[in-house]
């Protein structure tokens, strides 16, 4: 059999190195393509706040679960320190004895290749197999293959495939300011948002794709005017607005869940519940939409709580709570009687506003035999004596 090896940080594994790796089963006729994630590169220091082991080899398996004959190995991994090709192509070659060993790298791996350790020795044990990130390498591959195989009678096959261009470093870069996205597989993008590795913010369009997708379609209208209104909001009395996006476009997320997925949210994420909340639903989707933008979608704790009070409200409100506890109450689609002048209010006096849509909030439950929740009331007199 064939088996091709393909190592690297993967710190995030990209669609360049996938499409390489698909490209290359094909192109070598593999049997067995083995991706294996190393623990310390040779050359060089894994960059200051890189994902640990476990994350790069669970992106890994991410990024290359369809991709036909690959397996994601932790063997570098497990042998800890330096990662060093020589020792793994020793562990593959006493595991399959009988197989031809494709070591796969890109063009800068080959152009430095007589630097690696006991490089002779690897040349014995596997046909090197380049691939290019575009046409502007091949004679530069092409001139170090035949280097190689004129000094060490190596065996070097450059493979006639197109790889997409993406960097690591630079896709590193792009996450904090919300980019990066087009470059990594879905699945690996998800999980470095959820665990908001590298510093990552999530591309607000994936953001709302996400969450809209978790709506009725009649209360995606309501979601898109409450960012709007968010972030208006959120200029004229200088909250981050950046935060305000998140937590407006996330605060409905489980409206449409009916009370036993409810409690099953709230079980789920450690979520304290008092008796009313335990038998209105209508008062929990505050509390499990907060759940799932914090542990689903990696949302900080400030996002958290402006999803999590953003129904009842509460005593002493941060900032942003206020900003989308009102955003939600006063965005362009709301029509009931007083909503313009509570429109007006919220950007002269944001306290005032607040105190009123308490007042409102708890006239209108009351006027429907429904008991107002203990913090709304609280709310209301907390931000009156103040």
């Amino acid at each position: 059999m064939k088996t091709g090896i393909f190592g690297g940080t993967f710190n995030p594994p990209h669609l360049g190195h996938v499409d390489a790796a698909a490209q290359a089963v094909k192109a070598l006729g593999l049997g067995r393509l083995l991706i294996i994630p190393d623990a310390l590169p040779p050359h060089k220091e894994l960059p200051e706040g890189s994902p640990d082991d476990e994350a790069r080899l669970k992106m890994a398996r991410l990024a290359f679960a369809g991709v036909k004959h690959a397996r994601v190995s932790d063997m570098e991994i497990r042998r800890g320190g330096r990662s060093y090709t020589v020792e793994t192509l020793r562990h593959v070659r006493e595991d399959h004895p009988e197989d031809r060993l494709y070591l796969l790298m890109g063009t800068d791996m080959l152009l430095c290749f007589e630097q690696w350790r006991d490089f002779r020795e690897i040349l014995k044990m596997a046909t090197l197999a380049v691939f290019c990130r575009g046409p502007g390498e091949l004679p530069a591959v092409s001139k170090a293959a035949a280097r190689l195989r004129e000094l060490y009678n190596a065996s070097v096959q450059v493979l006639d495939i197109q790889v997409r261009e993406a960097s690591s470093t630079d896709i590193r870069k792009l996450l904090p300011g919300r980019g990066g996205r087009e470059f990594l597989p879905e699945a690996v993008y998800a999980e470095i948002v959820k665990r908001r590795w590298y510093g990552a913010r999530p591309d607000l369009a994936w953001l709302r794709e996400r969450a809209y997708a978790m709506l009725e379609p009649k209360r995606v209208a309501h979601v898109k005017g409450c960012e709007e209104e968010a972030v208006r909001l959120a200029r004229r009395w200088g909250a981050d607005v950046e935060r305000a996006r998140e937590a407006a476009i996330l605060h409905d997320i489980t409206k449409k869940e009916k009370l036993p997925e409810q409690l099953r949210l709230c079980q789920k994420y450690g979520i304290e519940l008092d008796e009313v909340e335990r038998c209105e639903g209508k008062l929990l989707h505050s509390k499990t939409g907060a759940g799932i933008a914090k542990y689903e979608f990696g949302c900080d704790d400030e996002i958290y709580g402006a999803i999590f009070w953003h129904t009842t409200g509460k005593e002493d409100m941060s900032l942003l709570e206020k900003v989308i506890y009102m955003a939600d109450y006063i965005e362009p689609n709301r029509d009931f009687d007083g909503v313009e002048k509570l429109r007006r209010l919220a950007y002269e006096d944001l306290d005032r506003a607040l105190e009123m849509g308490f007042t409102m909030s708890i006239e209108d439950m009351r006027s429907r035999g429904i008991v107002p929740h203990a913090r709304t009331l609280g709310a209301l007199a907390y931000i009156t004596k103040g």
